[in-house]
């Protein structure tokens, strides 16, 4: 009889300590997540040209913002120049150069940005003259060479970055290393 009072006594305890442990479990499981941060399908996406004051609308029928969001920097449009290898060739002929901040207000979420590049500037003859470093919202883009990357001038370059948004908007920054840093446009696109 003895025996079996201690059994119950024991098994009690047991059962008592894995439902304490069992809801205190619960409890940091509820008090420690992390915010799981989903793409931002419902948002729109978002085109804007560098180095245009005015709204474009390209050879797809696309249309681009004015260039908005940028600290620094000047821009220039060379409408005459060709753009050998895209479809759609205005989208490049303007630049901003000497910029070094963008900044997008944006739904928390994940996301796509493409930075769109042309060496346009006829100063600029060979690789190594127009190197930056940009990061896009923490993605470091380390001594990123435009003539390198694009192949030599006149040639458009998309570089794709994918980001998670937390904070409500995109931040990128240039740091010029060459004679120049340019960009012809940002496109933030809602990763499906």
């Amino acid at each position: 009889m003895q025996t079996r009072k201690q059994f119950l006594s024991i098994f009690s305890a047991l059962i008592a300590f894995f439902i304490v442990g069992s809801s205190a479990k619960a409890a940091d499981a509820r008090t420690n997540t992390t915010e799981v941060v989903k793409p931002a399908t419902n948002a729109p996406t978002i085109r804007i040209l560098a180095g245009l004051l005015e709204p474009l609308k390209d050879e797809a029928g696309v249309t681009w913002a004015a260039a908005d969001g940028f600290e620094d920097g000047d821009s220039k449009d060379r409408p005459d120049t060709e753009i050998t290898n895209i479809k759609t060739p205005s989208v490049y002929r303007a630049e901003r150069f000497g910029m070094t901040k963008f900044t997008q207000k944006l739904p928390n979420g994940k996301y796509t940005v493409n930075l769109h590049f042309a060496v346009t500037y006829e100063g600029i003859s060979e690789a190594g003259q127009c190197v930056m470093t940009i990061n896009v919202e923490g993605t470091v883009l380390k001594d990123f060479d435009v003539w390198k990357m694009a192949g030599g001038a006149r040639r458009a370059h998309v570089e794709s970055v994918p980001v998670t948004i937390a904070d409500g908007k995109l931040d990128i920054t240039f740091a010029q290393e060459g004679t120049s840093s340019t960009l012809s446009a940002i496109e933030i696109i809602p990763a499906p």
